[in-house]
């Protein structure tokens, strides 16, 4: 009784806090480890950037391990996938805030070698962030109605991963984390389409059973 109360405590905006909560703290430490404002903001992006993949990765993977590895935990994730999104966009919200300042404060350093060209998938990327917080709230279903609404989130989803796929796979020559974050990413879609394959598969299935029994 003690476990579920404790797990049903951590749910819906309480969840949302305490993630915005450690974005926040662990980017405060971030900026706070080097002593140079350009290598503190340079940190701390690094950090944001981390935050916001790993909360997009529950959320893009919340319905394929509810479909495919079920348990209270993965039902519990596709139960706050609402939560976790909002969070990944307020971890992106920050780390949009910190290229800002970033580029105001340094624009010589950030524009070296980059071009404006670079940044469209990016934008691409916060286009549909921007679309699909706002769009979270029970009110955007009634009023797109479930259909466009479903349609809308689930394009967003992907579009958002392929910005993440793209961006990762530019800079795997870098070493650094970047391997590793195109490999996750690479791998959770080749699982979220696995998934799709199996819910089909399941749903075929099911629908011969019952067509057979009828007849």
């Amino acid at each position: 009784m003690h476990h579920h109360a404790k797990t049903a405590s951590l749910h819906g905006w309480r969840l949302f806090s305490l993630l915005s909560l450690f974005v926040l703290i662990v980017t405060a430490l971030a900026l706070w480890s080097q002593p140079q404002w350009v290598e503190a903001l340079r940190s701390a992006i690094r950090t944001t950037a981390r935050t916001s993949f790993a909360l997009f990765l529950l959320t893009f993977l919340a319905s394929a391990l509810a479909a495919l590895v079920p348990s209270t935990f993965t039902h519990g994730l596709l139960r706050e996938r609402r939560f976790l999104g909002l969070a990944f966009a307020f971890s992106h919200a920050v780390h949009a805030v910190l290229i800002i300042l970033y580029v105001k404060l340094f624009p010589e350093t950030f524009w070296h070698g980059r071009t404006a060209a670079a940044n469209i998938p990016g934008s691409i990327g916060y286009l549909f962030i921007i679309l699909l917080t706002i769009t979270s709230f029970p009110a955007a279903v009634k009023l797109l109605g479930a259909r466009v609404w479903k349609g809308l989130h689930s394009t967003g989803t992907w579009v958002i991963a392929g910005v993440f796929v793209l961006s990762f796979y530019k800079r795997i020559p870098m070493g650094s984390w970047y391997p590793l974050g195109f490999a996750l990413i690479f791998s959770a879609v080749v699982f979220k389409l696995l998934a799709k394959l199996a819910v089909r598969l399941r749903r075929n299935a099911r629908t011969a059973t019952a067509s057979s029994a009828s007849h």
